[in-house]
Formats: structure tokens, C-alpha cells, sequence
């Protein structure tokens, strides 16, 4: 059996709501489309479709099928162009997945010009703090932190997100300003729990080349590091977040630093930074297309950012 082409056949018959639709496009007589939807049922042992004489319809069988083999034609032909025209624009879509704050912040402001620059790249972006699936919903890279890698996608260490601790002013009025992260235990703490799986994202603290972890008995909590930003904002107590989430309030003065120096006898503890890797489905996946845009992300984060040799 011809397998690529009776795919082909079934995804046009899905399309054109027929079998005389999908042979018209195709340029074969109904009998052989449906001979091939026949054969293709027959090698899977399952039933694709419903039909009758006045309707045909995805089986269940058949609408898992279908999402997952739709774009397969496209991918062959993307893939023919990689190999035999490497140096070739990147062309066809582009899924990027990202956490809701990092799409928003620091993806967006960077797509319109980098769309710019590959004008034949069609590109959706994907901002979301939920469990993003690449295989299901046709991802073809994601921007993920520590917590969110999993075992089967394949991820490159491309930035280190400076996290600064913070408070209001009203709040270091009120409650007395830290002076080490082990001071925390007797503060408010404004805390994330992971939205994936609940987990609360944990403060982690470097000191003399050595990490250890801020320990919280008063807490308020969220899955939004945007609503966390606002307890802060509003006197609820010491959180810590991203730069490029807080730098503006900091720049401001709405927001104060904390631990960014050492205190007489004490040793300075850094806040730990967040790591970012680009993820992808497999190597194969790590195509053109993916590779520039990898690179141009690359470029555009501040030096800050950047990952040091």
C-alpha cells in the first residue's frame, strides 16, 4: 500500500466534506479515493469515517487521527526544502510557546521586527503558564524555565533571567527591611505556586559559591506572577520576581530592592537567577526556521541575559 498517498486522500476528503470533493482536488475517480480510505482503515484496523449516502463524519478514531496527520504533506515538502535548499529564507509557519509573562514582556516587543527580517515566516505565538504539548497542538519551539523541561524534548540553555527580592517602601515602613534572605521567616512572603503542579516555587540564594533556600512561615500566594507584582505594589510584602517584570517599579522607586548588598559581617547572597532553554520536539525538529529565530533571540537579550561560556 501506497501509505503517504492514501493519507493524502483521507486528509482531502476531511477538507472537502466528500470523496468527489477530495477526488476533484486530487485528480483521481471517487473509486480510487475511497479504495485508498479503505486500505488505510484496513492498516490501521480502525474506522475513520461515518459514512452513509447523504453524510460522511470523523469517527473519534478518525478526529485523533486527523489533528495529528493533517499537516504532513506540508511538513514533507518543508522538509524536501530544508535539506536539498538549506540556504533558503524560512518559509511556512512558526509556533512559539512561552510562559504568560515571558510571551508578553520579553517574546512580543521582539517578534514584529523579527517577522520583519523572514517575511515568508508565518508566526503564532503561544503565551501560557499551562502545560503546553508540542505534538498536540503543532508547537514547534517553546521558552521554558527548570521546572517546566520534560524528558522528551530536546533543550539548549539560551538565558539567565536576572530575579530580584523586593518590597514597597510602605511595606519596609511597616514591617522593618530584611537584611538577609534568612530574615525572611519573620516577614510576609509573596509567593508563586507553579500553575503545572502546584508546586511553590521555591527562593533560591547563592553565598560564598554556596546555594541554600529562603525558608517562609507568612505567606500569600498566587499562580500570577502579575498579581504577586501588585501585592508588592500594594504593601503586601516582600516577593521576588523577574527584572524585566519589576525593573520599572524598582526605576521608580515603588518597589525597593533587597539584598543587593552585604550588611557589616555579613557575606552578600545573590539571588539566584532563573535558567531559559529552547526547547523542541527532537533534532529533527531544530530546523531552519527554528535555528534563526534561536539566534536571533539570542541576540536581542540583554548581555545580562546571556548565557556565559
Amino acid at each position: 500500500m501506497d501509505l503517504l498517498n492514501a493519507i493524502r486522500s483521507f486528509i482531502k476528503v476531511v477538507e472537502a466534506g466528500s470523496i468527489a470533493g477530495a477526488a476533484r482536488t486530487l485528480g483521481l475517480s471517487a473509486a480510487a479515493v475511497s479504495q485508498n480510505l479503505a486500505r488505510l482503515e484496513a492498516h490501521l484496523q480502525v474506522r475513520l469515517l461515518s459514512r452513509s449516502t447523504r453524510s460522511m463524519a470523523l469517527t473519534p478514531a478518525g478526529s485523533q487521527y486527523y489533528s495529528r496527520v493533517k499537516h504532513v504533506e506540508r511538513d514533507l515538502i518543508l522538509a524536501e526544502q530544508e535539506v536539498t535548499t538549506p540556504d533558503t529564507e524560512p518559509q511556512g509557519r512558526l509556533c512559539i510557546a512561552a510562559s504568560s509573562a515571558f510571551g508578553r514582556r520579553i517574546l512580543a516587543p521582539l517578534i514584529p521586527a523579527f517577522s520583519a527580517r523572514y517575511p515568508l515566516l508565518s508566526i503564532e505565538m503561544v503565551a501560557s503558564d499551562r502545560r503546553v504539548s508540542h505534538a498536540r497542538e503543532d508547537v514547534d519551539v517553546s521558552l521554558r524555565i527548570t521546572p517546566q523541561l520534560e524528558d522528551h524534548l530536546l533543550a539548549r540553555h539560551i538565558a539567565r533571567i536576572p530575579f530580584i527580592c523586593c518590597a514597597s517602601p510602605g511595606y519596609l515602613a511597616r514591617a522593618g527591611r530584611p537584611t538577609t534572605p534568612e530574615a525572611l521567616r519573620d516577614h510576609r512572603c509573596l509567593v508563586l505556586r507553579y500553575p503545572v503542579d502546584g508546586r511553590l516555587l521555591r527562593w533560591g540564594f547563592v553565598r560564598d559559591g554556596m546555594r541554600f533556600e529562603a525558608e517562609f512561615d507568612n505567606v500569600l500566594i498566587s499562580d500570577d506572577i502579575e498579581a504577586l507584582a501588585e501585592m508588592a505594589l500594594n504593601d503586601g510584602g516582600v516577593t521576588r520576581l523577574a527584572e524585566f517584570l519589576v525593573r520599572p517599579h524598582l526605576d521608580s522607586g515603588q518597589l525597593v530592592p533587597l539584598f543587593d548588598s552585604a550588611q557589616p559581617g555579613e557575606a552578600y547572597a545573590q539571588t539566584e537567577p532563573m535558567d531559559v532553554f529552547l526547547c523542541v520536539a527532537d533534532r529533527f525538529a531544530m530546523t531552519t526556521k527554528v535555528r534563526v529565530f534561536m539566534e536571533y533571540l539570542q541576540a536581542s537579550l540583554g548581555e545580562h541575559w546571556r548565557v556565559q561560556a
